[in-house]
């Protein structure tokens, strides 16, 4: 019987893992993942046990965290598993293990608004220190991959172009504190480049956009998740701006399948933009389209005042949209629309077992 008791969930399992990719490469391998009980690591933990229950794969997964109560309680459905190691570290220092590392995943990193004037010097440290040391690990491991998660926020709030390709930066303010995350992320980047032309590391860097799905927290910050919360409470969405900006909504499921393209395909020292380039919406128009989508609820749109401290972390990029030919290149193809993506997700938030 398979572990996972999600239904929404296990389906994107099924699908990820029916991507035509290498699977095989991981069998019998010890893959390290940072992060691994964030939103977007979970997901890439989720499918290589998906492919030891189906495949039997024979992975063994160590998963680095701040809080192993806070992974056991993400991963509780799993609890008991043999291929599953839930270690807490602090990922901005070295990780000495004398057991084989295989495949790195480096993905811990604060990711909301509200972390970056809280804590912008644990944003930035496992971006940049992190990344050295466990570059350096997979060096010295001679790891078969590492995998670098960066954010479509290195290109700055005025890329200089869109669709941003993977060489249209922006200028990014280093003085302003919201910046501690693209500046780590940037610094990241480079310290993938310089290992793998300086020691022959097969570092990739994936750059995710604006991600939603399965697991997803309601309560951080961002808009669409606010989103999703009032649609989940059955209230109104409420809108605290014009919504004028665009982002290119990417469902978790592809953005997982992207993630593993890029760690078996990838070019060494290169990094692949992660979005639904097809689900390029305003915040107006997607509020719209939930409010549509889920009308059975009687849902309106309605506007109030942000608050000072909401105002602070508000991205001032207006037009956020990847050109991904890079990523496609390689054979991804994303599969499912903003609103499928929505409704999979608000059932799975709601879903109980019997």
């Amino acid at each position: 019987m398979n572990a996972v008791q999600n239904p929404v969930i296990l389906e994107d399992l099924e699908r990820i893992a029916a991507a035509p990719l290498p699977w095989d490469r991981f069998a019998g391998t010890t893959v390290l993942v940072t992060g691994a009980n964030g939103f977007l690591p979970a997901y890439l933990v989720e499918t290589m046990l998906h492919l030891n229950d189906s495949r039997r794969a024979n992975v063994r997964v160590v998963g680095l965290v701040r809080s192993v109560k806070r992974a056991a309680d993400r991963f509780a459905v799993h609890a008991g598993r043999t291929d599953l190691t839930l270690v807490e570290h602090d990922a901005s220092q070295p990780y000495p293990t004398a057991g084989p590392v295989d495949w790195i995943v480096h993905a811990a990193s604060p990711a909301t608004p509200s972390s970056y004037l809280a804590d912008p010097v644990g944003t930035v440290a496992p971006n940049v220190a992190g990344t050295h040391h466990l570059l350096t690990l997979a060096r010295d491991k001679q790891s078969a991959g590492f995998l670098f998660f960066s954010s479509g926020e290195v290109y700055g709030p005025t890329p200089a172009r869109v669709p941003t390709a993977e060489s249209d930066y922006g200028p990014v303010d280093p003085l302003d504190v919201r910046s501690v995350y693209a500046e780590g992320k940037r610094a990241g980047e480079t310290l993938c480049a310089a290992f793998a032309r300086q020691y022959g590391v097969r570092a990739t860097v994936v750059r995710p956009f604006h991600t939603f799905g399965p697991g997803m927290r309601l309560d951080d910050g961002r808009v669409f998740a606010d989103f999703v919360r009032d649609i989940c409470d059955r209230r109104d969405i409420v809108m605290k701006s014009a919504g004028l900006a665009t982002r290119a909504f990417t469902y978790l499921a592809d953005a997982t399948a992207g993630f593993f393209t890029v760690l078996l395909k990838g070019e060494p020292g290169a990094a692949y933009n992660v979005a639904n380039d097809g689900g390029e919406l305003s915040i107006a128009g997607l509020a719209d389209l939930l409010a549509a989508t889920f009308a059975d609820r009687g849902i309106a749109v309605r506007r109030a005042e942000p608050t000072a401290a909401e105002l602070a972390v508000t991205s001032k990029l207006q037009r956020s949209c990847p050109d991904v030919s890079r990523l496609r290149a390689l054979g991804w193809v994303p599969e499912t629309s903003v609103a499928d993506g929505f409704v999979r997700t608000v059932r799975s938030c709601e879903w109980r077992p019997a």
